[in-house]
């Protein structure tokens, strides 16, 4: 879900990149927006060290990010689940909003009961455009009563800070207290996997078995006052890590160093094939502004309060599709044949158009097919057989629960 415009990538885009040196430009990885030419390229605080550790560079949302490593994209996606991966992320736009009415606020752009967060706690939401449609994802946490951070998409970046400011101007001429700070003087950093905490606490004092899933605090890592969530958007256990930029090398080599080299540098091409298997939306391929969260299975995301208030934008298409069950929803598919790609058509068994793919691929874990997709409702219950259209033949699919890959996020037993 946190993706910032990922297209499809996996082991097709491996094949590319060893045909081709340009094969970064051929090959689908680029947010909806055109490629900026590599002079026009941001970097990271990281990028001589993604360089320096073979890191192959592609444009990605405007910025120049690692796609893999020296090793293969199968291999980084299964080392992420049996030991761990630091992931740069710093492409990702982090963002506080402060003042007595920044929940007020935000409530007005977003489906999430920020307001019945508790301090230092945090969810996944959706902003919402007036048709209830997705612009983007983020998740959202509660610092204090009068501090929000949030994370938005790389890829959406342009958008989400003209709609937030918009709609800021206009409350705060109406006399709403509220204030922005973008976080461009910091880096951020993803630690994902099984060795993220044992690894992760040799660099603080703080005790990190009372931090769970979706909690944040602010600590000093390595040194460096940071800001930590522990989320990501792989299905493992893991922490997001927000550090000024000018200490970001120090902490990504400490991590490295402390792992023993069991973690590894990981990139955009195994962050895909994590996500995919993990069951997580894909914000460009399998959320749009025209999906709303509940046809993307993202109702558990409406906060209880929301469903009966409203008051965010779209909140009157959202919640009669609460009601009335929308028209689509978005499931998940185990194929066989080629992986599926990103618009396949899927038919019913009689050969009905019912929906298309968004998102698929080859699982590294399950070595199988995975995909997820659109289908009109009676066609989303697990066991469903359907027929997915893959370059004019049609191939045999199942629709399947999600995730497909157990997550393993940790919370209070």
């Amino acid at each position: 879900m946190r993706g910032g415009g990922l297209w499809q990538l996996g082991q097709c885009l491996s094949r590319r990149l060893a045909q081709s040196k340009s094969a970064a430009s051929k090959s689908r990885t680029f947010a909806a927006a055109p490629a900026a030419e590599p002079a026009e390229l941001k970097k990271t605080a990281l990028y001589d060290f993604h360089v320096q550790h073979g890191g192959k560079m592609v444009p990605f949302a405007g910025w120049s990010m690692p796609l893999q490593y020296k090793d293969s994209i199968m291999d980084s996606t299964i080392n992420c689940r049996a030991a761990g991966s630091l992931f740069d992320v710093s492409h990702m736009c982090g963002l506080s909003l402060r003042g007595r009415d920044c929940i007020p606020f935000l409530e007005t752009l977003v489906i999430a009961d920020v307001a019945g967060l508790r301090p230092g706690t945090g969810t996944l939401t959706v902003f919402t455009n007036e048709r209830g449609g997705a612009i983007d994802d983020s998740v959202v946490t509660k610092v204090k009563d009068d501090h929000i951070y949030l994370v938005v998409n790389a890829g959406c970046r342009d958008k989400d800070l003209a709609h937030i400011g918009e709609h800021m101007e206009a409350f705060k001429k109406k006399g709403g207290a509220v204030d922005w700070h973008i976080h461009d003087e910091r880096s951020l950093l993803a630690l994902q996997g099984p060795l993220a905490a044992p690894v992760l606490q040799l660099l603080t004092k703080v005790d990190l078995s009372k931090i769970y899933f979706g909690d944040f605090c602010m600590l000093d890592i390595n040194g460096t006052h940071c800001f930590l969530t522990r989320t990501g958007y792989t299905g493992e256990d893991g922490f997001e890590i927000s550090v000024p930029s000018e200490n970001a090398l120090d902490l990504a080599k400490a991590i490295l160093e402390k792992s023993e080299g069991k973690v590894r540098l990981t990139g955009l091409g195994a962050r895909d094939s994590l996500r995919l298997e993990a069951g997580l939306c894909l914000y460009g391929n399998d959320m749009e502004q025209h999906t709303t969260p509940v046809e993307a299975g993202l109702t558990w995301a409406i906060g209880k309060r929301r469903r009966a208030e409203g008051g965010f934008l779209g909140a009157e298409v959202i919640l009669k599709q609460l009601q009335e069950g929308p028209a689509v929803r978005l499931v998940g598919f185990f194929s066989t044949g080629p992986p599926a790609r990103s618009h396949s058509e899927i038919l019913s068994s009689s050969n009905e158009k019912i929906g298309e793919v968004t998102s698929g691929g080859f699982s590294p874990c399950l070595k199988k097919n995975i995909a997820m997709g659109y289908v009109k409702s009676g066609f989303h219950k697990p066991g469903t057989e359907v027929k997915i259209v893959i370059r004019g033949k049609s191939y045999d699919g199942v629709v399947a629960k999600k995730p497909f890959v157990p997550t393993k996020y940790y919370k209070p037993s």
